[in-house]
């Protein structure tokens, strides 16, 4: 795939998935309107929490495009394994920030609802994760997963990134 497909792709989907997910659904529960029990700090967390969660999904979004010439959309996968970036420290960035902005809004806007839907969809998230998209990058990439799997947690971000080792020593 080239480049402008890869981002023309990636941006088509992060609209439809992610726009769904932590955009559309979060506001059929809340109107992102504020709750009764609104607080400054939850205004102000919540508020940092979805602006450090957008910037990640977006950097996620741009790095499965540039660097691996595709998209996160299952229809349209990256070439190569993408191991840089937030990818170095975590293995599933990309839920991490969905995750983020849910609860992010929940903290913004006061809303038990979205505390209940982000926890559906963190567990959703985990089912896939290891029922699907885990076996299927051990499948796609053979020679590399493994050791990026062996290096980098799924959920838990490293403090330092991971450099995988060269290969051909």
């Amino acid at each position: 795939m080239d480049r402008n497909s890869a981002l023309i792709g990636s941006a088509a989907f992060l609209v439809l998935a992610p726009g769904t997910v932590a955009g559309l659904i979060p506001w059929l529960i809340t109107h992102w309107r504020f709750g009764d029990d609104v607080s400054m700090s939850g205004l102000i967390i919540g508020g940092i929490v979805i602006a450090l969660s957008l910037a990640l999904l977006v950097e996620c979004f741009l790095r499965f495009a540039v660097h691996g010439n595709g998209t996160p959309a299952p229809i349209a996968p990256t070439g190569k394994l993408v191991v840089s970036g937030a990818y170095a420290r975590v293995r599933n960035p990309m839920y991490v920030a969905v995750s983020g902005l849910i609860f992010g809004q929940a903290l913004l806007f006061a809303s038990a609802g979205l505390i209940a839907y982000g926890i559906v969809i963190w567990l959703a998230f985990v089912i896939f994760v290891l029922n699907y998209e885990e076996p299927r990058l051990r499948r796609a990439f053979p020679d590399d997963y493994p050791e990026y799997f062996a290096n980098v947690p799924r959920w838990r971000p490293r403090f330092s990134p991971w450099r995988p080792s060269a290969r051909g020593d």
